[in-house]
């Protein structure tokens, strides 16, 4: 069966987590949306619209006969091996029925080069686990057909509640340091910038790879100072991490997929968006 124009139908793997849950929130109003949770919670259980999936105990493909969305989105975390195997499902059944695999990456991608940020089109390559995971991945969806693909490579994402500020605040609360990489030099995001880029491109039916990351670099010390410098008002500890004695960069930039002005974003605006 391909899919036209009609509306379409969504299953986001990974529903319950921080960005699956934004993307969720984002595209519900829009499409016939389905999510995946992995913890029993009644507000899931109770939601016809939820399904429970263990990615180490679960076979993907019932959930997506059950579904039979016309977009997947891939925001699961989990057992990378597991994960692996649940993606090579995904991309049969991607094969099978002509629909769209939404795969959200990661710079660590590129975390093996250091000189400088990295484009769309760069050679991917990793010098971690997750970051080789990532890249296993997204080469194994972009064997498929590649107008059914679109490979979403994101930075550092922020947002009021999301678990990098929890995780400052929990530091804090317990008198504990925070860490900073003074010779880190990235770009970051916000999650509800992310949700919207998302939903223009399942709308525009765009497909390839997306470098989602703020139009700008910054420095890791001199933003994560400027969350704390909001996130409290005593006096913080913090503890200078030195990887390296040069400039590293982790930062994913666009350059041939750009998306439209108002869904570009700067490191000042996610800022300011936090301080709200």
């Amino acid at each position: 069966m391909k899919y036209g124009e009609q509306k379409h139908r969504i299953l986001i793997l990974g529903a319950s987590g921080y960005i699956g849950h934004s993307i969720y929130k984002e595209l519900g109003p829009y499409f016939r949306t389905f999510g995946t949770y992995r913890t029993p919670r009644a507000a899931y259980e109770n939601n016809k619209q939820f399904f429970q999936y263990n990615v180490e105990e679960d076979d993907v493909y019932e959930i997506l006969e059950a579904c039979k969305p016309s977009v997947i989105i891939s925001a699961l975390r989990g057992d990378f091996h597991a994960q692996t195997i649940a993606h090579q499902h995904i991309a049969e059944y991607v094969l099978e029925t002509g629909c769209k695999i939404i795969f959200l990456s990661s710079a660590n991608a590129f975390d093996a080069y250091s000189k400088y940020p990295s484009y769309e089109l760069d050679k991917t390559l990793s010098h971690s686990v997750y970051g080789h995971f990532k890249i296993k991945i997204e080469n194994l969806l972009l064997r498929l057909p590649k107008k059914q693909v679109a490979i979403i490579r994101l930075p550092m994402v922020f947002g009021v509640n999301c678990p990098r500020i929890q995780e400052i605040k929990q530091l804090i609360s317990e008198n504990a340091s925070v860490e900073i990489f003074p010779n880190l030099i990235m770009n970051v995001t916000l999650d509800k910038k992310v949700t919207q880029q998302i939903h223009y491109i399942i709308n525009r039916n765009k497909y390839g790879v997306f470098h989602l990351g703020s139009t700008d670099l910054v420095h890791h010390d001199e933003f994560i100072k400027s969350i704390v410098s909001f996130v409290s008002k005593e006096k913080v500890q913090l503890k200078h991490v030195f990887t390296t004695n040069d400039d590293r960069y982790l930062a994913v930039l666009p350059k041939f997929n750009k998306l439209p002005k108002h869904l570009q974003i700067t490191s000042q605006k996610v800022l300011e968006e936090l301080q709200k």
